[in-house]
């Protein structure tokens, strides 16, 4: 069966591979790149953001020299900002250890910022040709179904198992083939509701087709319920000009601006809240005046529910205490500053006013 799986997916891959920008392409630097954005990122969102990053930093030399807050702007949007500041810092290391060229296998690879054993994986296999499988949620969920496997799949003994089964099925010397073939077919046609079973390639070895039970794999084990946390932001004016601060560059949302504030604690109400944050974040004190707006974003652990204030400096000039920066900026340049999505639709409304 396994060598019977090679051979379905090869075939049908080289008919109806999806076509990507960095499809064909051996080259390490685009490989990484277009995986790092594909973590956790659909492939559609990730296009027009990969061809923004490969014209602005087209080499790693070119990413290696860029600037934090150059790297951030270009990645906006794209989430999960760790990852923008963790190939900066893996391009740099890459420039200065390797002579620019990324070393060719996985284990070398695991040791670079931001890499772990999937990235890895597929870096090797596709640029260099190494013989490394991947397991990813799209691959997970294809030999679930294949296999009728009965381990949840996010356990640690499920991944462990899977491992094995994924470098088990893997064609030697077609890694990089199968390995793009394999998630395709879990990104089109094994996806995670009403898979396309009538046109799947390996539909005839499938044993959860056979047993029509596609519907109860991968099993899961269940996940605990996404806590949801209450946040109030400041918007502090002076003349034409508002006051933003930068974020810690370690951390959720790290290295990004935003209009300073924080969490709600027991029994306070927003504009207490917004007080007693500025006072501790700036050292300044402020009036709370008039909300602006309610915002919400889902984070992959939580979810936020935020209010914006319009806010009155009173005394002592803002420093900052627990933001790495802060800046009055005119309102029209806060396009210029990299922002979260909440923070970004603030400053899109403030426009609009």
């Amino acid at each position: 069966m396994n060598a019977e799986f090679g051979r379905l997916l090869l075939n049908w891959y080289a008919i109806h591979a999806r076509p990507m920008p960095w499809r064909g392409k051996t080259d390490a630097y685009s490989i990484w790149v277009s995986e790092i954005m594909l973590q956790q990122t659909q492939v559609n969102t990730v296009i027009p953001y990969y061809d923004k990053w490969m014209q602005k930093f087209p080499t790693v030399q070119a990413l290696a020299a860029a600037d934090e807050h150059d790297v951030l702007n270009v990645w906006e949007g794209l989430g999960y900002y760790s990852r923008a500041r963790n190939m900066l810092k893996a391009a740099r290391l890459v420039s200065e250890k390797f002579q620019g060229q990324f070393p060719p296998t996985a284990v070398e690879l695991c040791k670079l910022p931001g890499i772990g054993r999937y990235t890895a994986a597929a870096i090797s296999s596709i640029a260099f040709g190494a013989d490394e499988a991947v397991l990813d949620g799209n691959v997970k969920r294809v030999l679930a179904r294949l296999f009728e496997f009965s381990v949840a799949v996010n356990t640690p003994e499920g991944e462990k198992k899977l491992w094995l089964l994924a470098a088990d099925l893997l064609p030697k010397g077609e890694a990089s083939a199968y390995n793009q073939a394999v998630m395709d077919l879990g990104a089109t046609i094994c996806t995670p509701k009403s898979p396309d079973c009538i046109i799947c390639p390996v539909s005839s070895i499938c044993i959860s087709l056979k047993n029509n039970s596609q519907d109860k794999y991968p099993m899961m084990r269940e996940k605990q319920p996404v806590p949801h946390i209450d946040v109030v932001a400041a918007i502090i004016r002076q003349n034409d000009l508002v006051l933003i601060a930068r974020r810690p560059s370690k951390g959720l949302l790290g290295g990004l601006w935003e209009f300073p504030g924080g969490k709600l604690e027991a029994g306070e109400s927003h504009a207490e809240a917004l007080v007693r944050e500025i006072r501790e974040e700036l050292g300044s004190k402020v009036i709370a005046t008039h909300k602006f707006g309610v915002y919400r974003h889902a984070y992959t652990h939580f979810k936020v529910t935020l209010q914006a204030w319009f806010a009155e400096l009173q005394g002592e000039p803002p420093n900052a205490f627990e933001a790495s920066e802060i800046r009055w900026v005119k309102i029209e340049e806060l396009g210029e500053y990299p922002m979260g999505k909440i923070d970004r639709s603030i400053s899109n409304d403030l426009l609009r006013m």
